[in-house]
């Protein structure tokens, strides 16, 4: 078989490389008793390595990590990544690098996200072939279908490169390097798509005749026997019928032959024909005319060496893509990955996630040593996913609203760059801060039962597991903590009938297989240590364990009720105390994490508040105050109380604090905004005068010359006695145009003037680099040539050089101007005022591009849709600039109507001498 052209020569397959051979040919000399060392070091390294598996697999389990991945799934696009998501087996960094590496996939997919709102990237496409390719490998040849699913798989896995690639380009290719660098190096096997594209119709799912020569001569002589088959039966079919042999000529196909059908009682028309069949009731016969038979056998030879030809087509194609197994493979092994990339980042919108950063030991060491307070652990506001999880997804559409919340954008160099949303931030469930100092080892959490111990415990071990996975984390700021090489959980009861172990027994072997394999970077998470058995023996034992763990363990996270173990910390500054918070008042607990404190189990308090028996309940606190005398409950519960409240004030102030700090810094940036563009302005204002000016002058020159051109063609057919009459007509008229473009008054002072001029506090002047606009004098300096006006809100100090007085009548014009807005102010309550009365305060007065509408230049209509809009826009308590201008006051007098008439204006201010043409609007 001689196949087109187009195919390139098949590759023959890889074979097994000079290392691997080297490798077993020294395996197999080396002496029996190193392979005997090598089997026991083997199998105790297995041993070890299987226990690892195991204990992992139980935390897993136990920190229902299994769940969590569920709730990631439904934002996979790939049947592979779901498969990987609902099986819980995504992959989880093996060292802190793989990890970073996670968490920046994911912010880049976060980025990929934002820059393709408007075409979001279909991975949909990407179909599972790995069967297809185990069949291919196996020998068997795929069908045409097979085929075509691989073609297409291998289509969209380069369409997916070539956008990612495209918006790369477009924006800044560092943001989306990590996504990039997932497919680099990938083999898309576009030769192989195309081949495949060559010689198979997809969309009809047939082999073209294009795919080899010899099929395509096969076809064309099949065509031509078919048509002198066809062309004969035709023939006969007719003669039959014409003979009354049949009652309309028939065609048909019988046992892969084509033939003819007539009456029983006319088969002798077909002398020498063949019978192929019969029809059921036997008047019919289907007969091969003598003609036709070597047409037919010739039909039935091209069938079959088709069908070969074709076979060995699918052959060839199902050969090289066995050849390509492992490269298509780790090609969908990449694209697994983008997927799941993209997955984690639709799961961080939907959580208001913000990005971890894993610190390592060396960063612990810096951290530490430029503070006393330092933190390994600084997570904020973090909350448990799986609660939140089923929150969310019981109040919201799971999937629908996929651009959620303000996520943080974590990139290399620890910036964070918030990506903007509509979702507002649940209060539920409860964040908890988990805030470890670096240099601490255990951390030893008491406080009641149902107070949260268990759950904060499971949120940290969560917490650390997600951010391995290249998970964000939902909590607030940037939270950090190192990376653990391994996390291991005893939480629960491991108690087992089946293996005879007790509830305490059941504990202590867990904990026995945890300490034989943790290590320097594992984080171990203990619920209740030593409970179960005598409360002595469990202390001591616990205290031994904590000990112990202490020196060979990252961090250790345990639980107890026993307030002996508490008292560690006044020993070793590597222990640290934390409690669960309890509210006295409600009886319940509050689930915050109160660091530096014990907490107290409550027991009697928290029977009480479920309606255990009164009587009981007095003869426990007997019991407790004779068996721990130098205890005073009630002082220490007071204490308690008091210092909750303080602690509860002084949070309070600080978000008052950091809620003025916010607004202050926002108004900062906006003045800053402003005072950063006013050099522009200056330069379009004083184009824009430029080009005023020179329509003027050209609007006079036209003039000018309109009255010339009139008095000279009036002068050619005028008399001696009406030329003293059109002289003076045109003289008049030259002298109302010079007029007309005359400047007034306010620009009539001279140079000297200007130099000699002394400005008074007080007084008002126009600014020549302001465009001439009005302000006052503040102070004027003697020692220097300049002098501190303020213009508006704003104060500034300017050269005298730039500093003219305004003429006489705009001078009255401010003196009324300054009596009206007097009058008006004693009518208005001020801002001050109101706030003193008790009133609503309101925002700075400061004018900024955020907080201003210009309806300069509109006409009514569109003023009032522009204003009305602007008043909507603002928020509440705050002030809106309106500059409305000093035209013909039509604009002023609508806007001013609107302002009285609207329901969300208090109040209103109308232009004052300092801010001529703006009108000041309080906002409710």
């Amino acid at each position: 078989m001689q196949l087109s052209t187009y195919f390139l020569s098949l590759q023959n397959p890889p074979s097994l490389s000079y290392r691997h051979r080297l490798c077993h040919h020294s395996l197999s000399k080396r002496p029996f008793r190193h392979k005997l060392i090598c089997s026991l070091a083997n199998s105790a390294d297995q041993r070890s390595s299987e226990l690892v598996t195991t204990l992992q697999s139980e935390t897993l389990k136990t920190l229902e990590w299994p769940s969590l991945c569920n709730y990631l799934s439904p934002f996979t696009s790939t049947s592979m990544a779901f498969s990987l998501t609902k099986a819980a087996a995504i992959p989880v960094g093996q060292s802190r690098e793989e990890s970073q590496k996670l968490l920046d996939q994911t912010t880049s997919a976060l980025h990929a996200l934002e820059a393709l709102k408007s075409e979001p990237l279909d991975l949909s496409v990407i179909e599972d072939v790995s069967e297809i390719l185990h069949s291919a490998a196996s020998g068997q040849v795929l069908t045409v279908r097979e085929l075509c699913r691989v073609r297409r798989m291998l289509g969209a896995a380069r369409a997916v490169s070539e956008k990612l690639a495209a918006i790369a380009e477009g924006g800044s290719l560092e943001r989306y390097t990590p996504l990039l660098e997932i497919l680099q190096g990938c083999n898309f096997q576009l030769e192989l798509e195309r081949k495949i594209g060559f010689c198979i119709d997809c969309s009809l799912s047939t082999i073209l005749g294009r795919a080899s020569e010899e099929l395509e001569l096969i076809r064309e002589e099949r065509k031509r026997n078919m048509e002198n088959l066809d062309s004969l039966l035709k023939e006969v079919s007719v003669s039959i019928f014409q003979a009354g042999g049949i009652d309309k000529p028939l065609i048909t196909k019988r046992r892969s032959r084509m033939c003819v059908g007539v009456k029983a009682t006319h088969k002798y028309l077909l002398p020498g024909g063949v019978v192929l069949n019969v029809s059921s009731s036997g008047a019919t016969y289907f007969m091969e005319p003598k003609e036709a038979v070597e047409l037919n056998n010739m039909e039935v030879k091209l069938s079959n060496s088709e069908k070969a030809e074709e076979m060995a087509i699918l052959s060839l194609l199902t050969s090289e893509i066995a050849e390509s197994e492992a490269e298509i493979k780790y090609l969908l092994d990449r694209l697994i990955e983008v997927d799941l990339a993209f997955a984690r980042a639709a799961y961080a919108q939907w959580v208001n996630g913000v990005c971890p950063l894993l610190s390592s030991k060396e960063s612990e060491m810096l951290i530490s040593n430029g503070a006393d307070n330092a933190l390994s652990i600084d997570i904020e506001g973090m909350q448990h996913p799986l609660l939140l999880g089923s929150f969310l997804s019981n109040s919201t559409d799971f999937i629908t609203s996929n651009s959620m919340g303000p996520s943080v954008l974590g990139n290399k160099s620890g910036e964070m760059t918030p990506i903007k949303s509509s979702k507002v931030v649940s209060n539920f469930p409860i964040p908890i801060d988990i805030k470890v100092q670096c240099g601490t080892r255990v951390v030893i959490i008491s406080g009641p039962n149902t107070g949260g111990k268990t759950a904060s415990m499971k949120t940290l071990g969560l917490a650390s597991i997600m951010s391995k996975a290249g998970m964000y984390l939902p909590a607030k700021k940037q939270p950090r903590l190192p990376w653990f090489d391994l996390v291991l959980a005893d939480i629960g009861d491991s108690q087992s009938l089946e293996q005879s172990l007790s509830t305490f027994s059941g504990h202590i072997s867990q904990i026995c297989e945890i300490l034989e394999v943790a290590s320097k970077e594992s984080l171990v998470l203990i619920d209740e240590i030593g409970s179960g058995t005598d409360p002595s023996e469990g202390v001591a034992l616990s205290t031994s364990i904590l000990q112990y763990l202490k020196n060979r363990v990252n961090l250790a996270f345990v639980t107890t009720h026993y307030a002996d173990l508490s008292r560690l910390k006044e020993m070793d500054p590597q222990y640290e105390n934390a409690a669960m918070e309890f509210s006295l008042e409600t009886l319940q607990p509050t689930y915050q994490i109160l660091w530096g404190r014990t907490g107290d189990s409550n027991a009697l308090t928290i029977a009480k508040s479920i309606g255990f028996d009164g009587n009981i309940i007095e003869r426990a606190k007997m019991w407790v105050e004779s068996l721990m005398p130098e205890k005073q409950q009630e002082r220490k519960g007071v204490l308690q109380q008091s210092l909750m409240e303080e602690r509860n004030r002084l949070e309070a102030q600080f978000k008052r604090a950091e809620s003025l700090h916010a607004e202050i810094m926002k108004l900062y940036h906006e003045v800053r905004s402003e005072a950063e563009n006013l050099e522009e302005r200056e330069r379009a204002l004083r184009v824009k005068e430029t080009q005023k000016v020179e329509q003027e002058l050209n609007a006079a020159k036209s003039q000018i010359e309109t009255v010339v051109q009139e008095f000279e063609n009036q002068l050619q057919t005028a008399n001696s006695e009406e030329f003293n009459s059109l002289v003076k007509k045109s003289e008049s008229a030259l002298n109302s145009i010079l007029k007309a473009h005359q400047p007034g008054d306010s620009f009539s002072f001279t140079e000297t003037d200007t130099s000699s001029y002394q400005p008074v506090s007080g007084e008002q002047v126009h600014l020549k680099g302001l465009g001439n606009k009005l302000a006052t004098v503040v102070a004027a300096s003697e020692d220097d040539d300049t002098v501190l006006v303020q213009y508006g809100k704003i104060r500034v100090r300017v050269e005298k050089s730039n500093v003219r007085p305004i003429s006489s009548s705009q001078r009255n014009n401010v003196i009324s101007s300054r009596q009206s807005f007097e009058r008006q102010s004693r009518e208005v309550p001020s801002n001050s005022d109101a706030t003193e009365s008790g009133a609503i305060t309101y925002g700075p007065l400061i004018q900024t591009s955020k907080n201003t509408v210009d309806l300069r230049g509109m006409r009514v209509e569109e003023a009032e849709i522009q204003l009305d809009m602007a008043i909507s826009a603002r928020g509440s308590n705050s002030v809106l600039f309106i500059v409305h201008g000093m035209g013909t006051g039509v604009i002023k007098e609508r806007a001013l109507e609107m302002l009285r008439n609207h329901p969300r204006v208090m109040k209103y201010e109308q232009e004052n001498p300092l801010n001529y043409g703006c009108t000041v609007a309080y906002i409710k």
